[in-house]
């Protein structure tokens, strides 16, 4: 199988074999249970949809209820596709997949939701340094973004101007991320480096292509 999902615990920070200090990520990935096989002939592509994380009943849909019936397992929070497979890891319904799938010294992409920042100005969305001194007349200016535009023409702001607005929660993958350790009994994988979301977010691991 190409991939797991997981479920962000935390960082810390360890020390390799010549003493040097690594930041990493633990990810708690897995056990996930295959609740779909997805194919070329029905569906019109090829993927494997996998499910993470107990839920409960009472507040799980009647269509996903007998969505995961059929995979022969209790409601998940999350659903995702994997359509990236090697040779001989396509996986049957209801099959688990663990952390096993991946070994030590392998690296992954990993994908997930950022923090959501709320609405930010130009200063902290975009890095912009803010119109000048605080001299001058430029008493109530320092983090406004400026000049948006000319006047006469073309009369109108061009789209994709950086202005201030909503940032952050949304999707981000980083790629090539190591893994350091592997804790199978614990279902943990722990990589170098961080990934995206705050704590307890979800998080979809792919072999790095």
């Amino acid at each position: 199988m190409s991939g797991i999902l997981g479920k962000k615990i935390g960082m810390t920070s360890i020390y390799d074999d010549s003493g040097k200090n690594i930041p990493v990520t633990v990810i708690e990935a897995g056990p996930c249970v295959v609740t779909q096989v997805r194919t070329k002939e029905k569906d019109g592509y090829d993927a494997i949809q996998m499910a993470f994380d107990e839920k409960k009943v009472k507040n799980t849909s009647r269509a996903m209820i007998k969505h995961f019936e059929k995979a022969g397992t209790t409601p998940k929070k999350i659903v995702r596709e994997f359509t990236r497979f090697e040779q001989g890891s396509r996986k049957n319904l209801g099959e688990i997949v663990t952390v096993n799938v991946f070994v030590e010294g392998e690296f992954v992409d990993v994908s997930g939701i950022s923090k959501g920042k709320g609405f930010q100005g130009v200063v902290k969305r975009h890095h912009f340094n803010g119109v000048g001194q605080s001299t001058h007349g430029q008493h109530n200016r320092l983090r406004k973004p400026g000049s948006i535009g000319a006047c006469a023409y073309p009369s109108r702001v061009f789209k994709g101007l950086r202005m201030a607005g909503h940032m952050g929660d949304a999707k981000v993958k980083v790629i090539n991320l190591q893994i350091v350790k592997i804790v199978p009994e614990k279902n943990l994988l722990v990589v170098k480096g961080s990934v995206p979301g705050a704590k307890n977010g979800y998080l979809k691991i792919e072999r790095w292509s």
